[in-house]
């Protein structure tokens, strides 16, 4: 339930200039308009599940956003009954919208799948076990291309211009009396992109770590303490412990954020929350309403923290 100083579940990821909302519980507008966030630049929703936590803020960012001019669609991706939930919602309330929405169930959301392709960039959902049809979510950028080097191009007697351009690009390019030079001639290994995991409402499943395993960031729900583990496994929530050991399970997640604590927990005794995740993730920490957290290119952290070894 929503708290004076706790709002219900949600979460923004921005990429190259587009968002990404994950879930949109109550007033999640209020919290975007605090943090000056372009809500016109959502290119999508992402819903869990239709447990009202969840979605009830979500009339408030359709109305919202017929306040501003927006031409390209706004896709809605959830399991069964996210159409009915947006269809009734918009009769009921007599919405006024401008603009297209293009609503996409997951018709099989008990399998691994991908949900949404851009530039760049898949979403994959995966199921989670909860006491409503409910999925987990992961943002994954495709690989980059290495490092161009200019010194291997001008060894290999290729002319500056477009045909660096091509080989960047990952083009072969053929040179005066038919030399073939290739972008593994001058460029270094592919980059591996970022990977953002969501994961809440769920009781625990082997195949979680899985599915968030390399993550840069995992959002996970950590609901209760192993005190209240009974009501967890009644409840098909997490408790603090068992996030941990996703992440720990996993492997290869950089950061990991706590999310969707029972309203037992005053804000002085999250840090319960938090001590029990750590037992198995140390890193683990307690996200807290509109936090920002930076996910870098893998590159550029090292880059980073080169510079603060000198």
């Amino acid at each position: 339930m929503p708290l004076p100083n706790r709002n219900l579940t949600s979460m923004l990821l921005r990429r190259e200039g587009e968002l990404f909302l994950f879930d949109c519980g109550e007033a999640t507008q209020i919290s975007l308009r605090k943090l000056n966030l372009k809500w016109k630049k959502i290119s999508v929703i992402l819903i869990s599940h239709t447990h009202a936590d969840h979605i009830t803020g979500l009339p408030g960012i359709l109305m919202l956003t017929a306040q501003v001019e927006r031409d390209e669609p706004l896709v809605i991706i959830g399991p069964p009954k996210v159409r009915e939930y947006v269809e009734s919602s918009r009769k009921v309330l007599d919405m006024y919208i401008n603009y297209p929405i293009e609503i996409r169930e997951i018709e099989k959301p008990s399998v691994a799948q991908e949900v949404f392709r851009g530039d760049g960039y898949s979403i994959r959902s995966f199921p989670l076990r909860h006491s409503k049809v409910c999925v987990g979510y992961s943002l994954v950028e495709d690989d980059r291309p290495g490092i161009f080097y200019p010194e291997k191009a001008e060894a290999a007697q290729v002319p500056r211009g477009p045909l660096w351009g091509q080989l960047q690009k990952g083009s072969n390019v053929e040179l005066e009396g038919g030399r073939i030079v290739t972008p593994q001639d001058v460029m270094g290994e592919e980059r591996q992109g970022r990977k953002v995991s969501y994961v809440t409402d769920t009781a625990w499943r082997d195949d979680i770590p899985t599915e968030v395993a390399q993550s840069d960031l995992l959002i996970c729900e950590a609901m209760f303490s192993e005190e209240f583990a009974a009501s967890a496994r009644e409840k098909k929530h997490l408790t603090a412990k068992q996030a941990g050991r996703i992440a720990a399970q996993a492997g290869g997640i950089k950061k990991m954020g706590m999310i969707h604590y029972s309203p037992r927990y005053t804000d002085r005794e999250l840090k319960i929350l938090r001590d029990e995740c750590r037992e198995h993730f140390p890193g683990a920490f307690l996200c807290r309403d509109r936090m920002v957290i930076q996910v870098p290119h893998q590159d550029e952290e090292d880059a980073q923290d080169a510079a603060e070894t000198e």
